[in-house]
């Protein structure tokens, strides 16, 4: 279970016993902002996409959309979401509970978008679809490994 695995994960940080596991469904940014508590815009999603070799995920703010430009002209790639085989082959959890840690392909690098740093604390999902842990920016850099904030996102104030 996914889950379990991102507890094994958390204990190395002392934090294992900080994941949140709501009654409801966390599944979606509205499910997760409605069992937390909080805005949508607060969740932070993890997006899986393609690459010649594996994946990579973004993570990003709740109210975010990627920019298909902005994502192109950094990643030198389209914007094409894994498949759900292709993200439990390559991430380990399913959709509903995807999350950038305890990531089953070493390979796979993770982004956190600046969309994100608006806010004090965000809560990514951790490996189930009724599961979240409240963490700041700078923790949700160093658990996730991350290897760069970027900006392939756009904000609703700036969606078309």
């Amino acid at each position: 279970m996914s889950i379990e695995k991102v507890k094994e994960y958390f204990k190395q940080y002392g934090r294992d016993n900080d994941i949140i596991e709501p009654e409801q469904s966390s599944a979606t940014v509205e499910l997760a902002a409605q069992a937390l508590g909080v805005e949508p815009a607060r969740i932070a999603k993890t997006l899986s996409f393609k690459t010649a070799e594996s994946c990579i995920l973004v993570v990003t703010a709740g109210d975010a959309k990627i920019d298909n430009k902005k994502f192109k002209t950094k990643f030198a790639l389209k914007a094409k979401m894994l498949t759900p085989e292709e993200v439990i082959r390559y991430i380990g959890h399913e959709i509903g509970g995807v999350c950038p840690f305890a990531i089953k392909d070493p390979n796979v690098k993770v982004y956190c978008d600046i969309s994100l740093k608006r806010f004090q604390t965000i809560f990514p999902a951790c490996g189930s679809s009724n599961s979240a842990i409240e963490l700041t920016c700078k923790e949700l850099e160093k658990f996730s490994h991350c290897s760069e904030w970027v900006d392939v996102c756009k904000l609703p104030d700036t969606q078309n």
